[in-house]
């Protein structure tokens, strides 16, 4: 015991630095890989955060018996900031790998699908799912009333619920088999709708925070320098990083990838100095250089704009951060776990059949307006919604909530993670059978 005294006084005096935090997930996530790989034989993603999810238990109910133990295990946790390593660290470079797998060409045909489904389900899930959580929230028969519950924080967290996440939905449908024009439709719209659900998000933050109205003007304002100067930005940049990739011409394949990485920390870093939509930003860029960017020559033949050797560094990239990223999530539970009680249970099952019917008329809608215009495979808006998985964006989202609120914070931040629990576990694991179904 003493030893472990020791250690905490060490982890308290220091907290963890980048490089230690950074070794201790990369432990992690090779050996869940292992294991997963003999094991569980589940989709990687899904698998890492299961075993996270065990670990985090087993810390738990090991700290129930040596509350030390327990201690060091929160400051590990609380050091991983996971709010900073996603959205500044995590995410340029996820949704920038994400954006580089999708076929540019069908996208280009479909966007105005994409961006209408994008925008009216973040819009409605918003509205729908924030008001009936405050009834919900404010009934008499889970004795909330005291939290001082606004409708304006329930609007907050339809608004970080809404969209979906890119990361987690694109490691999912890599997996299954559907048509090269509902799969892009699905990953165009995931890499897309967190852009209008940061500016949401942030518009009625800064309403709360300043205690202001939520006006047309104040909208329109943010929307125009966060959306439409992040993809502005990655346009810019991407225009010109692609002349510059072809100017090299595949004859050194090392310059290329350094190149990449400078392009996506530059988008990333200027659009954080300038308040512009870093994700979009990114997703823009990916786009741009894109394997699928050139058109075909006149001998029907592929005319990369980049080497293989690109994409496989990309993807080695992408699975990586992904396992960490997906590591973290299942860790989260240690913080968050002294808030639960039976109450917040039943308010997070009602919360999940809420986002997700929320969720199904949110992309119905403007299928059954589009379909005039467009064809749709059959039982389309079930396989988007239930492929609509939400992941750390939205934890990240939450975290991000002012820490005045309180308790009404905590009770936000595990309704958030119990319906990213359920979208990655329940719907990434049966995604399948319901793809098999349409």
């Amino acid at each position: 015991m003493e030893e472990l005294n020791q250690g905490y006084n060490l982890i308290e005096n220091k907290r963890l630095d980048i490089l230690e935090l950074t070794t201790i997930l990369l432990i992690l996530a090779s050996f869940f890989s292992i294991v997963n790989l003999r094991f569980l034989k589940l989709p990687m993603t899904i698998g890492l955060m299961i075993l996270a999810i065990a670990l985090s238990i087993v810390i738990l109910i090991f700290g129930f018996f040596f509350p030390t133990f327990l201690d060091i295990a929160y400051t590990i946790t609380e050091s991983f900031d996971f709010n900073f390593m996603l959205m500044n660290v995590m995410l340029p470079f996820l949704l920038f790998a994400g954006a580089m797998s999708i076929n540019v060409h069908i996208l280009r045909k479909d966007k105005l699908t994409i961006l209408l489904l994008a925008s009216f389900g973040v819009l409605f899930s918003t509205y729908v799912v924030g008001s009936l959580t405050y009834y919900l929230l404010n009934a008499p028969m889970f004795g909330l009333s005291s939290l001082g519950i606004t409708y304006l924080d329930c609007l907050l967290f339809g608004s970080l619920i809404a969209p979906t996440d890119p990361i987690a939905v694109l490691s999912i449908i890599k997996r299954m088999k559907l048509s090269l024009v509902t799969e892009t439709r699905i990953a165009g719209e995931s890499l897309f709708n967190d852009g209008i659900g940061v500016v949401v998000f942030l518009t009625l933050l800064g309403a709360k925070t300043t205690g202001s109205e939520v006006t047309l003007d104040s909208v329109g304002v943010l929307f125009f320098t966060e959306v439409i100067g992040g993809l502005a930005l990655g346009a810019i940049v991407g225009y010109f990083g692609l002349k510059l990739v072809r100017y090299i011409e595949n004859e050194h394949v090392e310059l290329e990838v350094l190149i990449t990485l400078a392009l996506v920390l530059f988008v990333s870093v200027i659009a954080t100095r300038y308040h512009l939509s870093g994700p979009l930003g990114v997703v823009i860029l990916g786009l741009y250089l894109n394997k699928h960017i050139k058109e075909k020559d006149g001998n029907g033949d592929s005319e990369l704009a980049m080497g293989d050797y690109v994409y496989k560094f990309w993807h080695l990239l992408d699975e990586t951060l992904n396992a960490i990223l997906f590591i973290l999530i299942g860790l989260e539970i240690i913080l968050i776990f002294d808030s639960f009680n039976l109450v917040y249970l039943a308010l997070s099952v009602i919360t999940i059949v809420l986002v997700v019917l929320s969720r199904y008329i949110g992309v119905s809608v403007p299928i059954i307006f589009l379909s005039k215009f467009r064809d749709f495979e059959e039982n389309t808006a079930k396989i988007i919604t239930w492929g609509g998985l939400r992941g750390g964006l939205s934890i990240a989202l939450a975290l991000n909530l002012p820490d005045d609120m309180g308790d009404v914070k905590s009770l936000i931040l595990i309704l958030t993670y119990a319906v990213v629990l359920f979208t990655i576990l329940v719907q990434g694991l049966t995604m399948e059978k319901i793809v098999k179904k349409k």
